[in-house]
């Protein structure tokens, strides 16, 4: 199983097959959406909202996302590894973003940074790929700007937003990223920056336009249920699993029909009194695995 790298992922702009990413968080995820053919895989600052239970992403650092990454990266092989720089870990100067990339790579086992903004944030771009860091950016709707945009709201629907959000797309790929996240776009700009950029383009409420598209795990496996987005779709509905299967468990714990006998462990001296008891003839097997000696 080959390990995907930045020059093969860049090499599918506009010849496919489209890129398709998701976020993870531990190893077990990460193994299964691994073997599921998921080409990126994102540890994102998301995790402040779906693991942490945060109403924003704000609060999350870079300790935290160094964490998970050592997670996921026990547990991904054939996935390309990127690591979300948290709010305020890049924003103060270059240094400082490349001192925060260089932690995360170094701590974290990324394979490459990720980082909201454009024009006001090319210059930090440029010293951390001067440095050897690949990185991928992120432009439109940027989660960690929440409060400034007034909430999670669409962005770039009049003409001079829609500038802005290309220049901004611009100013990402001419500094060195390898790809770029365009979230929360309308798709006819989604594809209007697609057409005019050189690097991958990965849509997250974008429409289709991009080269490929990232969900947040546990929206398309219908795990985060308190939020529905218009442009999330469902693959699964692993919540509703999870509540139904641990009532079938409480249930069966409470009238005792959990454990069974099957499930149960046997020591010699019992497995000797039953054979003692038993007809003759009669089989003395245990259950469980061979733990006696």
């Amino acid at each position: 199983m080959q390990k995907l790298t930045v020059p093969a992922l860049r090499a599918r702009k506009g010849q496919g097959p489209k890129l398709a990413m998701l976020t993870a968080y531990d190893a077990t995820m990460a193994r299964l959406l691994d073997e599921g053919g998921a080409d990126i895989l994102l540890v994102g600052d998301s995790l402040g909202m779906v693991v942490q239970g945060l109403p924003t992403t704000l609060p999350v650092t870079v300790e935290e996302i160094c964490y998970h990454g050592r997670a996921v990266a026990r547990g991904a092989r054939r996935a390309h590894l990127v690591g979300d720089m948290p709010f305020m870990s890049f924003q103060l100067s270059s240094e400082a973003a490349l001192a925060s990339a260089g932690k995360m790579m170094k701590e974290g086992s990324f394979e490459a940074v990720k980082l909201e903004g454009g024009v006001a944030v090319a210059e930090h771009i440029a010293r951390i790929v001067a440095a050897g860091i690949p990185v991928m950016g992120h432009v439109g709707l940027t989660p960690q700007s929440v409060h400034a945009m007034g909430g999670f709201r669409v962005q770039g629907k009049t003409d001079d937003a829609a500038s802005r959000v290309m220049m901004d797309a611009k100013a990402v790929a001419e500094a060195g990223a390898y790809a770029v996240v365009l979230e929360g776009l309308p798709a006819t700009l989604a594809q209007r920056i697609t057409d005019s950029v050189d690097i991958p383009t990965i849509g997250i409420g974008a429409g289709p336009g991009c080269d490929g598209q990232v969900l947040v795990c546990y929206d398309f496996l219908g795990m985060f249920r308190e939020l529905a987005p218009k442009f999330v779709k469902r693959y699964a509905e692993l919540g509703d699993a999870v509540v139904a299967a641990t009532q079938r468990y409480v249930e069966e714990v409470r009238t005792g029909a959990f454990p069974a006998p099957e499930h149960c462990f046997t020591s010699a001296r019992s497995k000797a009194e039953a054979a003692s008891a038993a007809p003759a003839g009669a089989s003395s097997g245990g259950y469980g695995p061979t733990e006696d000696g």
